[in-house]
């Protein structure tokens, strides 16, 4: 019986921190869109590299380049 007089007030702490936590939780914006994250990696990239489609500079187009540089 001693220990319910500790074990009461223990979890009565417990739950009051644990129901600050979750409306912490919900008034920062933790709940607002769960779906958001899930979708994400399911969708494809906005902007995809296109390196590979670009020609390489020529000698010509990096030695004119130079040139203007120097003047």
């Amino acid at each position: 019986m001693a220990s319910l007089y500790i074990l009461i007030p223990i979890a009565l702490i417990f739950c009051v921190i644990v129901i600050r936590l979750l409306l912490w939780a919900i008034d920062s914006g933790q709940y607002d869109d769960l779906d958001k994250e899930a979708w994400r990696i399911l969708a494809p990239e906005d902007k995809p590299e296109r390196e590979s489609t670009q020609m390489p500079e020529t000698e010509t187009e990096t030695e004119t380049e130079t040139e203007k540089n120097d003047h």
